[in-house]
């Protein structure tokens, strides 16, 4: 027991030393080391129209398709490249690389139109005021909300293991929310708005704990809209706490409030924040264990794509409440000096040209263990442009 106790400070003792030794980083530095890596993924990926998702057991880069649910991500990089630079050439290999998904307006066989189209063409009409991409973006709310079920009151993740769900929705799902949300304000229909709001509502209603963890996926039952499972998929089981789903649902319900002004939305993300920086479990630095339950623990992979989530989130949610907005502001700072450090941050030309290392995507299926992954570059980039703006 001693031992353990001394193990446990000694990690404790170097991750703080770790984290201490990055607080000179800069916003000016993160982008600088993210054009080096960037240029090096755009030389690497030539023509193709397929887009880094992460690294292979073996080393090599994994390249997917545009129907694969994390295609958005390179190009949103690209544009959070040229935002901050506002180079030229970071908007030209940015609109090439979101024209290769322009496609999957018409997929109506996905949930994930909003991490696909919103943060590539979202942000490119965001940053252009292209009207071409505005038509896309509306072409794409209108293929999502087909999935919409009024009697469950959301809209349908996946459409595989039927054999475990009739009608599953995952915490993921409240990120594509904002793309609804978008959609009424560009067009005036408020069906978008109600079907990501009703979404919403069921959400958080019946996707939480008493202690305001969440579950992964929820089954309903398409005739009555009862729920049916409360599961995991990618989590360690069914009642444990996959950090990703807690930064999904931090995330996604500050969005929330924001497009709505619905206090209950604003409540559950500042008590989803709460749990995330108060679990025992969290590490001294900030960034989780791929699930916080894991019996492995210190010695389980982390998830640096959820530290990236819950860092760019709340420095959004801070600038919503007063009374925590100072602890928010504290913790989302040290995620984000912690994110900066040697021990997450790549050194150039390194780590397949990701920015991050150490992310986890599907332990479970023993898939993204320990590598980067493109969302957690998006995400951290997207918390330091928000960082600096606070």
């Amino acid at each position: 027991m001693v031992k353990k106790i001394f193990h446990l400070v000694l990690l404790a003792t170097i991750s703080f030393a770790r984290w201490a030794s990055a607080q000179d980083k800069t916003t000016s530095d993160i982008f600088a080391l993210s054009e080096q890596q960037l240029k090096g993924m755009v030389a690497f990926l030539g023509d193709t129209n397929l887009s880094p998702r992460c690294t292979n057991h073996d080393g090599s880069i994994r390249l997917v398709r545009p129907n694969d649910w994390t295609s958005g991500f390179f190009p949103g990089c690209l544009w959070y490249q040229y935002e901050y630079s506002n180079d030229p050439y970071w908007r030209v290999q940015a609109e090439k690389h979101t024209r290769y998904i322009v496609r999957e307006q018409f997929n109506g066989k996905t949930h994930d139109m909003g991490f696909k189209m919103y943060c590539s063409f979202g942000n490119g009409y965001r940053l252009t005021n292209n009207k071409e991409y505005k038509e896309i973006l509306l072409q794409s709310a209108k293929t999502l909300i087909t999935r919409y079920n009024p009697k469950v009151g959301c809209l349908r993740s996946w459409d595989h293991n039927a054999d475990k769900w009739q009608f599953p929705v995952i915490i993921d799902n409240m990120m594509n929310l904002e793309l609804l949300f978008w959609a009424t304000r560009e067009t005036g229909d408020s069906t978008y708005y109600r079907i990501a709001y009703n979404h919403a509502l069921t959400t958080l209603k019946n996707h939480f704990r008493a202690d305001f963890s969440s579950y992964h996926v929820i089954g309903y039952d398409t005739a009555t809209g009862n729920v049916l499972q409360k599961h995991t998929h990618q989590g360690l089981h069914h009642e444990s706490a996959w950090a990703r789903g807690q930064a999904w649902g931090l995330y996604g319900f500050t969005m929330a409030f924001r497009e709505t002004g619905d206090e209950s939305f604003l409540e559950m993300a500042t008590n989803i924040a709460r749990y995330i920086i108060n679990h025992q479990r969290l590490p001294v630095d900030g960034v989780p264990y791929w699930d916080f339950d894991d019996p492995s623990i210190p010695n389980a992979p982390r998830d640096a794509s959820a530290a990236a989530v819950i860092c760019s989130a709340l420095f959004e949610l801070s600038g919503y409440i007063e009374n925590e907005k100072e602890s928010f502001l504290k913790f989302a700072e040290k995620v984000f000096l912690s994110l900066s450090s040697a021990e997450y941050l790549a050194v150039q030309g390194t780590n397949n040209y990701f920015i991050l290392k150490h992310s986890t995507g599907h332990m479970p299926k023993n898939d993204e263990i320990d590598v980067p992954i493109i969302y957690a570059d998006y995400y951290f980039l997207e918390a330091a442009l928000r960082r600096e703006k606070k």
